[in-house]
């Protein structure tokens, strides 16, 4: 495993230098699954939840999160984002699967970003469900696949 970097020689927290590092354009996908009961997956899909279209809901919220990611996560780098985006799968009538695509032509990678549009959608789903469904659960959230910078492209196995 490579070095930790966002820490120096004496083990004080630091964001790490970027300037000298080239503009590359750079891909990341993350997921995040929420499972729930059968008739909370129904209302959600029936868009009959009371407090409005969950996974719209859900999908500008994934958006704004991952513009906000640098406010949020302290070493991150402020990044001007090329594009966002937020899709729902629903599973075996109990899971919706959540997976966000962040690019960026930039110093530093998205991997970040996308990881929190898919955490900040599904606490979304959790938020608008609450009431129907307290029982739901979150996770695993992850990073599917990357690409661009110096480290390459990563695409996880299949587990």
């Amino acid at each position: 495993m490579s070095e930790l970097t966002h820490f120096d020689e004496e083990g004080a927290s630091r964001m790490v230098d970027v300037g000298g590092k080239e503009v590359t354009s750079r891909t990341a996908i993350a997921e995040s699954f929420v499972t729930m009961q059968p008739e909370t997956q129904k209302l959600i899909l029936d868009r009959q939840i009371s407090k409005g279209d969950v996974l719209e809901i859900a999908r500008i919220a994934g958006i704004m999160a991952a513009k906000k990611t640098a406010d949020l996560i302290p070493l991150c780098h402020p990044l001007g984002i090329n594009s966002v985006s937020l899709d729902f799968e629903p599973r075996n009538g109990t899971v919706i699967r959540v997976e966000s695509t962040v690019k960026v032509d930039g110093k530093t990678g998205v991997e970040m970003e996308a990881l929190t549009a898919v955490s900040i959608a599904a606490l979304t789903i959790y938020d608008m469900c609450k009431a129907v469904d307290r029982a739901m659960s979150l996770g695993p959230t992850r990073l599917v696949e990357k690409s661009g910078g110096k480290s390459g492209h990563y695409k996880r196995v299949v587990d």
